[in-house]
């Protein structure tokens, strides 16, 4: 028994140390959706051929390469249909690539439009149309509610037979590394620690009481 509760001890430290990397990474974003924020304000810049409502959306350091493919574009659109719709989308990808990896994240291609997105981004979304957040804060709140209890109730499970062996141990130690860094990753978000992008670490709910889990990325 007191190898068997070694051998636990040793697993919690070890998986406590690694659980930041082990976590998966969760895409929250809708901002490379050409129905999202940053396609829709680059729509409007080159309607208006003015680039201005665009150079929100990037870093000041990034400008210049965006003035520059704003130029391009603008350049090629008087060219016919065809060569507008072409370069139309060059800037398009170019202006998403460039504000996701000033945030740190990975640009993977434009989605079409009506790319379902996570539930609370379409939601905070909404509230911003709005003017009311109220569906927000219940829609997180009882996602979190759940995930903090689901975690709870597969720790308590597992804990009366965490001693048995090794093997009960570590299955122990897996769900309580999980339930512990999912409240962690909850209670940082709450304090406005997590990044936009936060890579490495879960810091949102994964399921909701009335629907379906999403994964994707957020802008």
């Amino acid at each position: 028994m007191r190898t068997n509760l070694v051998n636990l001890r040793s697993a919690l430290a070890i998986a406590l140390c690694g659980a930041a990397i082990l976590l998966p990474v969760r895409a929250l974003a809708h901002c490379d959706t050409m129905d999202g924020p940053v396609v829709l304000a680059a729509k409007a810049s080159l309607e208006q051929r003015e680039i201005t409502p665009v150079l929100k959306w990037v870093q000041e350091s990034d400008e210049a390469e965006i003035k520059a493919a704003f130029a391009k574009t603008l350049a090629v659109r008087t060219k016919g249909p065809e060569a507008r719709d072409l370069a139309d989308q060059y800037f398009f990808e170019t202006l998403v690539r460039v504000h996701r990896a000033g945030e740190g994240a990975p640009y993977t291609g434009l989605k079409p439009a009506g790319t379902p997105v996570e539930p609370a981004i379409a939601e905070a979304d909404k509230a911003l149309e709005t003017g009311s957040v109220d569906k927000v804060i219940t829609l997180v709140t009882e996602d979190a509610t759940a995930g903090i209890r689901k975690r709870f109730a597969e720790v308590q499970e597992k804990k009366p037979h965490a001693e048995l062996n090794v093997e009960a141990g570590r299955s122990f130690v897996a769900a309580y590394v999980e339930y512990v860094h999912y409240v962690e990753g909850l209670h940082q978000a709450a304090q406005g620690g997590a990044a936009h992008h936060e890579a490495g670490r879960e810091t949102a709910p994964e399921e909701h009481p009335h629907k379906e889990s999403a994964s994707q990325h957020a802008h």
